[in-house]
């Protein structure tokens, strides 16, 4: 018999720790709900846990992202259903306005309500608006910006572009030296375009007259110049530019594409273009100055634009052609429209079919089984307490070496 070492109680011990550590791991289980709760219950399980959880959070955000993209179409949409409705009273006043059973002074009020009906098309493409963002004047389709007008050089002339407006910018020719690239430059600061290169075309390694016109193309594109240009200066060979001087205006802004995250990844989402569906775009202006046709932007009295005239049968009539073409292009543009919403509604029903899916799948991996669990508690529960009892009995066993002293 030995007293030193309880080998009993020390195995004992052992085993009431293993139970112990196996009850408070299950109770953890049963308590939070999962069968992985840290790394060390499943390393694998959990890093395939959490790629699902990102898909899935993916999934349901852009399952909202399409419903948002919904609404925001349907905002655009609404507006062109009033549009329409004023296209077709336009069109209306159009075919009255073509019978000569009409005097001049009715034609007249006639044109009254066309003016002011133009002028508020005018006002829905330029104030419709979803979350601060404009959505008919044309900003949201990237096929939107005027193209500059072109300038052409032939023996170091420049002879720009017709029917443009001016307003007194300046083209220099900076650096212009032999095998010189070919470059311009907007400089706001003392409004002038600054061209730089050579002008010889004939002379070998020179650089073409071509490529210097695509240059200064390009940089007349800049956003938003629509400024006046007029040539000054001359090259270094002697010849003027200063031969012309008509009218140049610059490119404007081009609108942007609405882009709709409608998946949980890169590259997962849905282009559309909404058109300008302002009155000019829709063909229903002219060029003119008679004041009584004179059309608003809708939100001041400003007049900057001509209504169509139906102040004549001839005129009347094909203004009912122009409206009428109007109304073609609205109706396109809500089908498309339409047609893209229909298609994010399946797109909400995939996306979260798929959340659906995946979140059941990830459940497999990091959900407990309760009942199973309960199960095992339960045993480890008998377990801690048996080892309890048997730790107790252990302790016991050395006090029967008092016996040997009797």
């Amino acid at each position: 018999m030995r007293i030193n070492h309880n080998i009993a109680a020390l195995n004992t011990h052992r085993q009431l720790g293993s139970a112990n550590n196996a009850q408070q791991n299950s109770m953890e289980k049963l308590s939070s709900g999962l069968r992985i709760n840290s790394a060390k219950d499943d390393a694998a399980g959990l890093a395939i846990s959490e790629k699902m959880r990102g898909q899935i959070r993916g999934l349901d955000m852009a399952s909202k992202n399409a419903q948002d993209a919904n609404s925001m179409i349907q905002t655009a949409e609404g507006a062109l259903n009033e549009t329409h409705d004023i296209l077709q009273r336009m069109r209306e006043l159009g075919v009255q306005a073509s019978n000569d059973t009409n005097t001049t002074a009715d034609r007249e009020e006639i044109q009254k309500e066309v003016n002011q009906l133009t002028s508020e098309i005018n006002r829905i493409g330029n104030t419709t608006e979803f979350n601060t963002q404009k959505l008919l004047n044309g900003s949201k389709d990237e096929s939107t910006g005027t193209t500059p007008g072109q300038v052409s050089i032939g023996s170091l002339d420049f002879d720009f572009s017709a029917g443009s407006e001016l307003n007194g910018w300046t083209v220099e020719t900076g650096t212009v030296t032999n095998d010189t690239s070919a470059s311009a430059s907007i400089d706001t600061t003392n409004q002038k375009i600054v061209i730089n290169g050579d002008f010889d075309d004939t002379t070998a390694g020179m650089v073409a007259a071509g490529d210097l016109q695509t240059e200064i193309n390009n940089a007349l594109s800049t956003a938003g110049f629509t400024q006046t240009v007029s040539v000054t200066g001359t090259a270094t060979d002697g010849t003027s530019t200063g031969v012309s001087s008509s009218a140049l205006t610059g490119g404007t802004d081009a609108g942007s594409s609405l882009q709709f995250q409608i998946g949980a990844n890169e590259n997962q989402s849905l282009t559309l273009d909404i058109s300008d569906m302002r009155a000019d775009n829709l063909g229903l202006t002219r060029a003119g100055s008679d004041a009584k046709f004179g059309v608003t932007d809708g939100t001041n009295s400003t007049v900057t634009e001509m209504a169509l005239d139906v102040t004549s049968h001839t005129s009347a009539a094909d203004a009912v052609t122009k409206i009428q073409s109007a109304i073609d292009q609205v109706s396109a543009e809500r089908s498309k429209l339409g047609a893209t919403q229909n298609r994010l509604d399946h797109s909400i029903n995939n996306l979260n079919t798929s959340s659906e899916n995946l979140t059941a799948a990830e459940s497999r991996i990091r959900d407990v089984d309760m009942a199973k669990e309960m199960m095992n508690q339960t045993k480890q529960s008998i377990l801690s307490q048996a080892s309890q009892a048997m730790l107790a009995k252990a302790n016991q066993q050395p006090q029967g070496v008092l016996q040997l002293l009797r």
